[in-house]
Protein backbone atom coordinates (compact mmCIF):
# COMPACT_ATOMS: atom_id res chain seq x y z
CA UNK A 1 0.00 0.00 0.00
CA UNK A 2 0.84 3.13 -0.95
CA UNK A 3 1.17 6.00 1.83
CA UNK A 4 0.36 9.29 1.16
CA UNK A 5 2.72 11.73 3.17
CA UNK A 6 2.27 14.65 4.49
CA UNK A 7 5.44 16.48 2.43
CA UNK A 8 5.12 17.74 -1.31
CA UNK A 9 8.45 16.37 -1.74
CA UNK A 10 10.00 13.21 -0.21
CA UNK A 11 13.66 12.76 0.90
CA UNK A 12 14.36 10.52 -2.27
CA UNK A 13 12.98 12.22 -4.58
CA UNK A 14 15.35 15.74 -3.66
CA UNK A 15 16.66 15.66 -0.55
CA UNK A 16 17.59 19.62 -0.98
CA UNK A 17 13.80 20.41 -1.63
CA UNK A 18 12.69 17.94 1.01
CA UNK A 19 14.77 20.10 3.95
CA UNK A 20 13.38 23.31 2.88
CA UNK A 21 9.41 21.77 2.78
CA UNK A 22 10.50 20.75 6.40
CA UNK A 23 11.04 24.11 7.53
CA UNK A 24 8.43 25.50 5.66
CA UNK A 25 5.99 22.92 6.76
CA UNK A 26 6.60 22.48 10.54
CA UNK A 27 6.53 26.66 10.81
CA UNK A 28 10.21 26.42 12.12
CA UNK A 29 11.62 29.70 9.76
CA UNK A 30 11.18 31.88 6.64
CA UNK A 31 12.87 34.29 4.38
CA UNK A 32 13.19 37.84 6.24
CA UNK A 33 13.39 39.82 2.86
CA UNK A 34 17.30 40.16 3.55
CA UNK A 35 19.66 37.50 1.77
CA UNK A 36 20.69 35.06 4.27
CA UNK A 37 19.12 36.28 6.81
CA UNK A 38 15.93 34.41 8.02
CA UNK A 39 12.87 34.94 10.75
CA UNK A 40 12.96 31.92 13.12
CA UNK A 41 9.22 31.41 14.12
CA UNK A 42 8.67 29.93 18.00
CA UNK A 43 8.71 26.53 16.64
CA UNK A 44 12.22 26.72 15.27
CA UNK A 45 13.32 29.30 18.47
CA UNK A 46 11.27 27.12 20.50
CA UNK A 47 13.90 23.67 19.56
CA UNK A 48 16.99 26.40 19.72
CA UNK A 49 16.22 27.83 22.74
CA UNK A 50 15.60 23.95 24.57
CA UNK A 51 19.49 23.88 23.08
CA UNK A 52 20.81 26.69 23.94
CA UNK A 53 19.50 25.75 27.90
CA UNK A 54 20.56 22.34 27.96
CA UNK A 55 24.29 23.22 26.08
CA UNK A 56 24.38 26.45 28.92
CA UNK A 57 23.80 24.38 31.83
CA UNK A 58 26.44 22.09 30.78
CA UNK A 59 29.03 25.21 29.79
CA UNK A 60 28.30 26.21 33.48
CA UNK A 61 28.78 23.25 34.80
CA UNK A 62 32.65 23.21 33.76
CA UNK A 63 33.44 26.50 35.39
CA UNK A 64 32.71 28.91 32.50
CA UNK A 65 30.60 32.70 33.08
CA UNK A 66 28.33 34.16 30.31
CA UNK A 67 29.50 37.54 29.34
CA UNK A 68 28.92 39.79 26.01
CA UNK A 69 30.43 41.72 23.91
CA UNK A 70 30.14 44.28 20.92
CA UNK A 71 28.63 43.50 17.83
CA UNK A 72 31.35 45.84 16.00
CA UNK A 73 34.51 45.50 16.47
CA UNK A 74 37.47 47.72 14.75
CA UNK A 75 38.97 47.05 11.59
CA UNK A 76 42.94 47.61 13.51
CA UNK A 77 41.99 44.62 15.76
CA UNK A 78 41.56 42.00 12.90
CA UNK A 79 44.24 43.57 11.45
CA UNK A 80 47.15 42.69 14.26
CA UNK A 81 46.48 38.92 13.35
CA UNK A 82 47.20 38.36 9.44
CA UNK A 83 46.58 34.51 9.70
CA UNK A 84 42.64 35.42 11.39
CA UNK A 85 42.03 38.10 9.29
CA UNK A 86 42.97 36.51 5.85
CA UNK A 87 40.70 33.57 6.80
CA UNK A 88 37.64 35.77 7.48
CA UNK A 89 37.97 38.51 4.76
CA UNK A 90 35.68 37.81 2.23
CA UNK A 91 33.06 36.67 4.55
CA UNK A 92 33.09 40.42 6.89
CA UNK A 93 30.49 43.29 6.19
CA UNK A 94 32.04 46.42 7.59
CA UNK A 95 30.71 49.45 8.50
CA UNK A 96 31.97 52.94 6.99
CA UNK A 97 29.55 55.24 7.64
CA UNK A 98 27.40 56.10 10.50
CA UNK A 99 24.62 58.45 8.90
CA UNK A 100 22.16 58.88 6.19
CA UNK A 101 20.31 61.65 4.91
CA UNK A 102 17.84 62.81 2.44
CA UNK A 103 18.39 63.38 -1.26
CA UNK A 104 15.11 64.27 -3.57
CA UNK A 105 12.77 62.39 -1.38
CA UNK A 106 15.47 58.78 -1.09
CA UNK A 107 17.82 58.08 1.54
CA UNK A 108 21.35 57.99 0.68
CA UNK A 109 24.50 57.78 2.49
CA UNK A 110 25.80 60.70 4.12
CA UNK A 111 29.26 61.21 2.84
CA UNK A 112 30.63 63.32 5.54
CA UNK A 113 29.75 60.71 7.67
CA UNK A 114 32.61 58.44 7.42
CA UNK A 115 33.56 57.17 10.18
CA UNK A 116 37.19 57.24 10.95
CA UNK A 117 37.97 53.72 11.54
CA UNK A 118 35.83 51.27 9.47
CA UNK A 119 33.80 48.52 12.17
CA UNK A 120 33.38 45.25 11.52
CA UNK A 121 30.36 43.18 11.88
CA UNK A 122 31.62 40.22 14.20
CA UNK A 123 32.14 37.65 12.38
CA UNK A 124 33.55 35.96 15.48
CA UNK A 125 35.16 37.44 18.52
CA UNK A 126 38.53 36.02 18.83
CA UNK A 127 40.23 39.52 18.17
CA UNK A 128 37.73 41.51 20.58
CA UNK A 129 37.76 39.43 23.39
CA UNK A 130 41.40 38.91 23.27
CA UNK A 131 41.89 42.67 23.76
CA UNK A 132 39.77 42.53 27.01
CA UNK A 133 42.13 39.70 27.67
CA UNK A 134 44.23 41.52 27.58
CA UNK A 135 43.53 44.24 30.29
CA UNK A 136 42.28 41.67 32.34
CA UNK A 137 45.18 39.21 32.90
CA UNK A 138 47.82 40.63 34.49
CA UNK A 139 49.37 37.74 36.80
CA UNK A 140 49.00 33.79 37.17
CA UNK A 141 46.42 34.64 39.87
CA UNK A 142 44.22 36.30 37.30
CA UNK A 143 44.13 32.86 35.24
CA UNK A 144 42.19 30.66 33.75
CA UNK A 145 39.89 33.38 32.27
CA UNK A 146 36.70 31.33 31.46
CA UNK A 147 34.06 32.65 29.57
CA UNK A 148 31.09 32.29 26.85
CA UNK A 149 28.52 34.82 25.01
CA UNK A 150 25.33 33.52 23.63
CA UNK A 151 25.61 35.66 20.29
CA UNK A 152 24.37 36.25 16.58
CA UNK A 153 27.57 37.10 14.05
CA UNK A 154 27.43 37.97 10.46
CA UNK A 155 29.76 36.22 7.71
CA UNK A 156 28.99 37.19 4.01
CA UNK A 157 27.93 34.10 2.91
CA UNK A 158 27.72 33.84 -1.06
CA UNK A 159 24.89 30.51 -1.08
CA UNK A 160 22.77 30.40 1.96
CA UNK A 161 20.38 27.69 2.92
CA UNK A 162 18.06 28.21 6.50
CA UNK A 163 19.82 26.98 9.64
CA UNK A 164 23.08 25.41 7.47
CA UNK A 165 24.61 28.51 6.30
CA UNK A 166 23.29 31.99 6.76
CA UNK A 167 24.49 35.62 6.13
CA UNK A 168 23.77 36.10 10.08
CA UNK A 169 23.82 33.22 12.30
CA UNK A 170 23.27 32.29 16.26
CA UNK A 171 25.37 31.15 18.27
CA UNK A 172 27.14 30.31 21.36
CA UNK A 173 31.50 31.21 20.97
CA UNK A 174 33.52 30.47 24.68
CA UNK A 175 36.79 31.80 24.75
CA UNK A 176 39.46 31.09 27.80
CA UNK A 177 42.87 31.60 28.72
CA UNK A 178 44.86 29.77 30.52
CA UNK A 179 48.85 29.76 32.21
CA UNK A 180 50.01 26.14 30.29
CA UNK A 181 49.75 24.60 26.75
CA UNK A 182 49.05 21.72 28.94
CA UNK A 183 45.93 23.59 30.67
CA UNK A 184 44.59 24.98 27.04
CA UNK A 185 45.09 21.70 25.20
CA UNK A 186 43.16 20.21 28.31
CA UNK A 187 39.95 22.82 27.92
CA UNK A 188 40.02 22.01 24.31
CA UNK A 189 39.54 18.53 24.72
CA UNK A 190 37.05 19.01 27.52
CA UNK A 191 35.20 21.43 25.55
CA UNK A 192 35.07 19.11 22.73
CA UNK A 193 33.72 16.36 24.84
CA UNK A 194 30.63 18.73 25.81
CA UNK A 195 29.59 18.82 22.54
CA UNK A 196 29.80 15.12 22.09
CA UNK A 197 27.47 14.46 24.58
CA UNK A 198 25.61 17.39 23.76
CA UNK A 199 24.64 15.95 20.53
CA UNK A 200 24.17 12.50 21.29
CA UNK A 201 22.10 12.82 24.47
CA UNK A 202 20.41 15.88 23.76
CA UNK A 203 19.66 16.12 19.98
CA UNK A 204 19.95 12.19 19.50
CA UNK A 205 22.75 12.59 16.58
CA UNK A 206 26.08 10.59 16.79
CA UNK A 207 28.60 12.28 15.94
CA UNK A 208 32.64 11.50 15.14
CA UNK A 209 34.80 13.56 17.69
CA UNK A 210 38.66 14.53 16.32
CA UNK A 211 41.37 16.58 15.13
CA UNK A 212 40.79 18.75 11.65
CA UNK A 213 43.83 18.53 9.66
CA UNK A 214 45.66 21.00 8.59
CA UNK A 215 43.94 22.50 5.94
CA UNK A 216 41.08 22.33 7.74
CA UNK A 217 42.08 24.61 10.83
CA UNK A 218 40.13 27.73 12.11
CA UNK A 219 42.34 30.80 11.07
CA UNK A 220 44.96 31.28 13.01
CA UNK A 221 44.26 27.81 15.35
CA UNK A 222 47.22 25.80 16.30
CA UNK A 223 44.83 22.81 16.11
CA UNK A 224 41.31 22.53 15.29
CA UNK A 225 38.72 19.75 16.43
CA UNK A 226 35.25 18.60 15.36
CA UNK A 227 32.39 16.54 16.34
CA UNK A 228 30.76 15.67 12.33
CA UNK A 229 27.38 14.39 12.21
CA UNK A 230 26.28 11.71 9.11
CA UNK A 231 22.85 13.28 7.71
CA UNK A 232 20.43 11.29 5.93
CA UNK A 233 21.98 11.76 2.41
CA UNK A 234 25.24 10.53 3.10
CA UNK A 235 26.62 14.40 3.62
CA UNK A 236 28.87 15.44 6.83
CA UNK A 237 27.93 18.12 8.82
CA UNK A 238 30.15 19.76 11.35
CA UNK A 239 28.29 20.32 14.09
CA UNK A 240 30.95 22.04 16.65
CA UNK A 241 34.35 22.68 16.71
CA UNK A 242 36.84 23.20 19.40
CA UNK A 243 40.18 25.03 18.67
CA UNK A 244 43.31 25.52 20.59
CA UNK A 245 44.80 28.42 19.52
CA UNK A 246 47.89 28.58 21.67
CA UNK A 247 49.93 32.25 21.60
CA UNK A 248 48.42 33.04 18.24
CA UNK A 249 46.29 35.71 19.45
CA UNK A 250 48.27 36.56 22.72
CA UNK A 251 50.89 37.81 20.55
CA UNK A 252 48.19 40.03 18.35
CA UNK A 253 46.71 41.07 21.54
CA UNK A 254 49.48 41.22 24.20
CA UNK A 255 48.20 38.71 26.48
CA UNK A 256 50.83 38.31 28.65
CA UNK A 257 51.11 37.55 32.76
CA UNK A 258 53.57 37.76 35.33
CA UNK A 259 54.51 33.34 36.11
CA UNK A 260 54.62 32.55 39.82
CA UNK A 261 58.33 32.82 39.24
CA UNK A 262 58.17 36.51 37.80
CA UNK A 263 58.52 35.72 34.13
CA UNK A 264 56.45 37.57 31.59
CA UNK A 265 54.60 34.99 29.35
CA UNK A 266 52.18 34.85 26.90
CA UNK A 267 48.96 33.34 28.03
CA UNK A 268 47.52 30.24 26.14
CA UNK A 269 44.23 30.17 24.60
CA UNK A 270 41.00 28.54 23.07
CA UNK A 271 37.79 29.08 21.76
CA UNK A 272 34.99 26.99 20.68
CA UNK A 273 31.29 27.50 19.39
CA UNK A 274 27.67 25.52 18.08
CA UNK A 275 25.34 27.50 16.57
CA UNK A 276 21.87 27.35 14.64
CA UNK A 277 23.51 24.86 12.10
CA UNK A 278 22.63 22.34 14.80
CA UNK A 279 19.05 22.61 14.29
CA UNK A 280 19.58 21.96 10.72
CA UNK A 281 21.61 18.81 11.78
CA UNK A 282 18.55 18.05 13.78
CA UNK A 283 16.34 18.46 10.64
CA UNK A 284 18.51 16.28 8.22
CA UNK A 285 19.29 13.21 10.85
CA UNK A 286 15.99 12.69 11.69
CA UNK A 287 13.06 13.99 9.77
CA UNK A 288 10.96 11.94 7.54
CA UNK A 289 8.54 12.46 4.62
CA UNK A 290 5.93 13.78 6.92
CA UNK A 291 8.22 16.69 8.04
CA UNK A 292 10.17 16.89 11.45
CA UNK A 293 10.34 14.88 14.12
CA UNK A 294 11.94 15.85 17.83
CA UNK A 295 14.05 14.61 20.14
CA UNK A 296 11.77 14.50 23.23
CA UNK A 297 14.66 16.38 25.21
CA UNK A 298 14.34 19.16 22.53
CA UNK A 299 10.99 19.27 21.66
CA UNK A 300 9.14 22.66 23.41
CA UNK A 301 5.72 20.45 24.00
CA UNK A 302 6.42 17.05 24.24
CA UNK A 303 3.37 16.30 24.34
CA UNK A 304 0.71 18.05 22.23
CA UNK A 305 -3.30 17.12 23.04
CA UNK A 306 -5.51 18.05 20.70
CA UNK A 307 -9.33 18.15 21.60
CA UNK A 308 -11.83 16.89 18.87
CA UNK A 309 -14.25 19.35 18.88
CA UNK A 310 -17.10 19.47 16.84
CA UNK A 311 -19.55 22.54 18.12
CA UNK A 312 -21.57 20.57 20.38
CA UNK A 313 -22.44 20.43 23.94
CA UNK A 314 -19.90 18.11 24.81
CA UNK A 315 -17.19 20.55 23.69
CA UNK A 316 -16.87 22.38 26.97
CA UNK A 317 -16.69 18.80 28.73
CA UNK A 318 -13.71 17.55 26.23
CA UNK A 319 -11.79 20.91 26.93
CA UNK A 320 -12.01 20.70 30.03
CA UNK A 321 -10.65 16.81 30.60
CA UNK A 322 -8.09 17.79 28.25
CA UNK A 323 -6.77 20.39 30.12
CA UNK A 324 -7.08 18.10 33.40
CA UNK A 325 -4.72 15.94 31.38
CA UNK A 326 -2.04 18.43 30.61
CA UNK A 327 -2.44 19.22 33.84
CA UNK A 328 -1.51 15.53 35.14
CA UNK A 329 0.90 15.55 32.40
CA UNK A 330 2.76 18.50 33.72
CA UNK A 331 3.25 17.29 37.14
CA UNK A 332 5.40 14.39 35.77
CA UNK A 333 9.07 14.21 35.13
CA UNK A 334 10.50 13.25 32.64
CA UNK A 335 14.51 13.92 31.84
CA UNK A 336 15.01 15.60 35.21
CA UNK A 337 12.08 18.52 34.28
CA UNK A 338 8.43 19.17 34.21
CA UNK A 339 7.34 17.32 31.14
CA UNK A 340 6.09 19.76 28.69
CA UNK A 341 2.54 19.20 27.62
CA UNK A 342 -0.18 21.54 25.82
CA UNK A 343 -3.79 21.65 24.36
CA UNK A 344 -4.04 23.15 21.10
CA UNK A 345 -7.46 24.70 21.45
CA UNK A 346 -7.43 26.86 18.21
CA UNK A 347 -10.77 26.92 16.22
CA UNK A 348 -9.51 24.67 13.76
CA UNK A 349 -10.47 21.24 12.27
CA UNK A 350 -8.85 18.56 14.47
CA UNK A 351 -7.94 16.54 11.61
CA UNK A 352 -5.68 19.64 10.64
CA UNK A 353 -4.28 20.34 14.01
CA UNK A 354 -3.34 16.83 14.31
CA UNK A 355 -1.38 16.84 10.96
CA UNK A 356 0.12 20.20 11.81
CA UNK A 357 1.85 18.46 14.85
CA UNK A 358 3.10 15.72 13.10
CA UNK A 359 4.83 17.75 10.30
CA UNK A 360 6.12 19.73 13.80
CA UNK A 361 7.53 16.60 14.96
CA UNK A 362 5.66 16.69 18.61
CA UNK A 363 7.26 13.22 19.75
CA UNK A 364 3.85 12.13 21.26
CA UNK A 365 0.22 13.51 20.00
CA UNK A 366 -2.83 12.72 22.27
CA UNK A 367 -6.20 13.08 20.82
CA UNK A 368 -9.50 13.31 22.78
CA UNK A 369 -13.12 12.57 21.78
CA UNK A 370 -16.10 12.58 23.49
CA UNK A 371 -16.24 8.78 23.19
CA UNK A 372 -12.46 9.05 24.77
CA UNK A 373 -14.09 11.29 27.56
CA UNK A 374 -16.61 8.85 28.19
CA UNK A 375 -14.25 5.99 28.52
CA UNK A 376 -11.99 7.73 30.59
CA UNK A 377 -9.05 7.03 27.54
CA UNK A 378 -6.97 8.74 25.07
CA UNK A 379 -5.94 7.99 21.48
CA UNK A 380 -1.82 8.06 21.41
CA UNK A 381 0.02 8.99 18.70
CA UNK A 382 3.93 8.13 18.93
CA UNK A 383 5.58 10.84 16.30
CA UNK A 384 8.38 8.14 15.81
CA UNK A 385 6.25 5.85 15.01
CA UNK A 386 3.96 7.22 12.82
CA UNK A 387 2.11 4.12 10.69
CA UNK A 388 1.07 0.60 11.34
CA UNK A 389 -0.27 -2.31 9.46
CA UNK A 390 -1.31 -1.60 6.36
CA UNK A 391 0.38 1.96 6.21
CA UNK A 392 -2.48 3.45 8.32
CA UNK A 393 -2.38 6.21 10.62
CA UNK A 394 -0.89 4.29 13.91
CA UNK A 395 -3.05 5.59 16.95
CA UNK A 396 -3.15 3.35 20.42
CA UNK A 397 -6.35 3.81 22.82
CA UNK A 398 -4.63 4.16 25.83
CA UNK A 399 -6.80 4.66 29.70
CA UNK A 400 -6.09 8.31 30.74
CA UNK A 401 -4.43 6.98 34.27
CA UNK A 402 -2.18 4.35 32.14
CA UNK A 403 -1.28 6.97 29.62
CA UNK A 404 -0.21 9.18 32.15
CA UNK A 405 1.93 7.37 34.28
CA UNK A 406 3.61 5.98 31.12
CA UNK A 407 4.63 9.32 29.38
CA UNK A 408 7.62 9.74 30.73
CA UNK A 409 8.98 6.39 29.57
CA UNK A 410 7.71 6.49 26.35
CA UNK A 411 9.14 9.98 25.68
CA UNK A 412 12.73 8.39 27.36
CA UNK A 413 12.20 4.96 24.66
CA UNK A 414 11.44 8.15 22.11
CA UNK A 415 14.72 9.57 22.40
CA UNK A 416 16.81 6.47 22.46
CA UNK A 417 14.80 5.26 19.55
CA UNK A 418 15.83 8.23 17.23
CA UNK A 419 19.08 7.79 18.28
CA UNK A 420 19.59 3.95 17.78
CA UNK A 421 17.97 4.41 14.68
CA UNK A 422 21.04 7.45 13.66
CA UNK A 423 23.64 5.57 15.17
CA UNK A 424 23.19 2.37 13.05
CA UNK A 425 23.63 5.04 10.29
CA UNK A 426 26.28 6.46 10.99
CA UNK A 427 27.70 3.01 11.28
CA UNK A 428 26.78 1.43 8.23
CA UNK A 429 27.17 4.79 6.15
CA UNK A 430 31.60 4.61 7.07
CA UNK A 431 33.33 2.37 4.97
CA UNK A 432 36.82 1.14 6.35
CA UNK A 433 38.10 -1.32 3.39
CA UNK A 434 39.68 1.20 0.34
CA UNK A 435 43.68 1.11 0.01
CA UNK A 436 44.05 3.45 -2.62
CA UNK A 437 43.03 6.65 -4.32
CA UNK A 438 41.10 4.88 -7.34
CA UNK A 439 39.22 2.77 -4.96
CA UNK A 440 38.46 6.08 -3.11
CA UNK A 441 37.56 7.38 -6.77
CA UNK A 442 35.32 4.10 -7.52
CA UNK A 443 33.50 4.55 -3.82
CA UNK A 444 32.01 8.23 -4.42
CA UNK A 445 31.44 7.57 -8.57
CA UNK A 446 27.66 6.56 -7.55
CA UNK A 447 26.54 8.89 -4.96
CA UNK A 448 23.13 6.63 -4.41
CA UNK A 449 24.78 3.62 -3.79
CA UNK A 450 28.14 5.31 -1.11
CA UNK A 451 25.40 7.37 0.75
CA UNK A 452 28.41 8.30 3.60
CA UNK A 453 31.92 8.06 4.52
CA UNK A 454 35.56 6.64 3.88
CA UNK A 455 38.02 6.14 6.38
CA UNK A 456 41.21 5.82 4.61
CA UNK A 457 45.27 6.01 5.88
CA UNK A 458 47.43 8.92 5.10
CA UNK A 459 50.76 10.62 6.22
CA UNK A 460 49.29 13.80 7.78
CA UNK A 461 50.99 15.46 4.64
CA UNK A 462 51.60 19.25 4.94
CA UNK A 463 52.30 22.25 3.28
CA UNK A 464 52.38 22.15 -0.64
CA UNK A 465 51.70 18.05 -0.24
CA UNK A 466 48.54 18.86 1.65
CA UNK A 467 47.47 21.57 -1.24
CA UNK A 468 47.79 18.91 -3.63
CA UNK A 469 45.42 16.02 -1.69
CA UNK A 470 43.05 19.07 -1.35
CA UNK A 471 43.06 19.50 -5.22
CA UNK A 472 42.45 15.96 -5.40
CA UNK A 473 39.66 15.37 -3.47
CA UNK A 474 38.16 19.43 -4.81
CA UNK A 475 38.02 17.66 -8.10
CA UNK A 476 35.86 15.29 -6.46
CA UNK A 477 34.00 17.24 -4.32
CA UNK A 478 35.15 15.94 -1.24
CA UNK A 479 36.95 16.94 2.12
CA UNK A 480 38.96 15.58 4.86
CA UNK A 481 36.20 15.81 8.06
CA UNK A 482 38.76 14.60 11.12
CA UNK A 483 40.95 12.19 12.79
CA UNK A 484 38.22 10.18 14.97
CA UNK A 485 39.94 9.96 17.96
CA UNK A 486 38.68 6.47 18.74
CA UNK A 487 40.07 5.42 14.98
CA UNK A 488 42.07 2.09 14.75
CA UNK A 489 46.15 2.70 14.51
CA UNK A 490 47.28 3.19 11.31
CA UNK A 491 49.28 0.22 9.45
CA UNK A 492 49.67 0.69 5.96
CA UNK A 493 50.55 3.52 3.30
CA UNK A 494 49.04 7.16 2.73
CA UNK A 495 46.32 6.21 0.08
CA UNK A 496 47.20 10.02 -1.79
CA UNK A 497 51.26 10.08 -1.22
CA UNK A 498 52.26 6.28 -1.09
CA UNK A 499 54.62 7.34 2.43
CA UNK A 500 53.77 5.46 5.49
CA UNK A 501 50.41 6.10 7.25
CA UNK A 502 50.44 7.64 10.48
CA UNK A 503 46.47 8.16 11.58
CA UNK A 504 43.55 7.54 9.84
CA UNK A 505 41.26 10.37 8.10
CA UNK A 506 37.32 10.35 7.23
CA UNK A 507 36.67 11.72 3.86
CA UNK A 508 33.05 12.50 2.80
CA UNK A 509 30.60 15.44 0.96
CA UNK A 510 29.69 17.61 3.08
CA UNK A 511 27.40 20.78 4.29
Amino acid sequence: MTIKHALPVTRAQDFAAWYQAVIAEADMAEDSGVRGCMVIRPWGWGIWERMQRLLDDQIKATGHENCYFPLFIPLSYFEKEAEHVEGFAKEMAVVTHHRLKAVNGKLVVDPEARLEEPLVVRPTSETVIGAAFSRWVQSWRDLPVLINQWANVVRWEMRTRMFLRTAEFLWQEGHTAHATEAEAREETLRMLEVYRRFAEEAVAMPVIAGEKPENERFPGAVATYSIEAMMQDGKALQAGTSHFLGTTFSKAQNIRFQSADGQLELAQTTSWGVSTRMVGGLIMTHGDDDGLRVPPRLAPWQVVIVPMLRDGPEDAAVLDYCRTLAAELQAQSAFGEPLRATVDARPAKASNKRWAWVKKGAPLIVEVGPRDMAGGNVSVIRRDRLYGEGGKLASAVRPRADFVAEAASLLEEIQAGLFAEAKARLDAGIRRDVGDFAGLEAAFADSETMPGWVEVEWCKPTGDALDKVDQRLKALKLTLRNVDMNAAPATGSCIFTGAPAVERVLVGRSY
